[in-house]
């Protein structure tokens, strides 16, 4: 029995902590909820917002750049390079069909656009 009251106040304190956790954490997210909360406001993109509008624009950010980055990646390997570049960005995103209309009217520095 003795060991009752310790696991009791293990909880007391895994509460306490869940309390502070900020947004992101508590979201498992690596790009700040805070930052799209505050991005969001100032841009005055609507009168109202809802508390899960950030978590959820910080986690479709999160998702894009990780998929422009693997799909990066795999074009850097295809080339032999290490490392990754503008101009492996750029290929990436234009050879992926979905991305390359999301991103067509962006330009990315230091790549010359695109002749068509």
């Amino acid at each position: 029995m003795s060991s009752m009251p310790g696991k009791q106040s293990r909880r007391r304190s895994s509460r306490r902590q869940s309390q502070t956790r900020s947004r992101t954490a508590r979201a498992e997210l690596a790009f700040s909820v805070s930052h799209m909360e505050r991005l969001l406001r100032e841009g005055h993109y609507t009168q109202r917002l809802s508390s899960s509008a950030p978590v959820f624009l910080a986690a479709i950010v999160q998702y894009l750049t990780a998929k422009v980055l693997e799909l990066a990646g795999n074009e850097a390997q295809k080339s032999g390079r290490r490392r990754i570049t503008p101009e492996l960005v750029d290929m990436a995103v234009h050879n992926n069909p979905l991305l390359s209309g999301f991103f067509g009217t962006t330009t990315i520095s230091q790549v010359a656009p695109a002749q068509e």
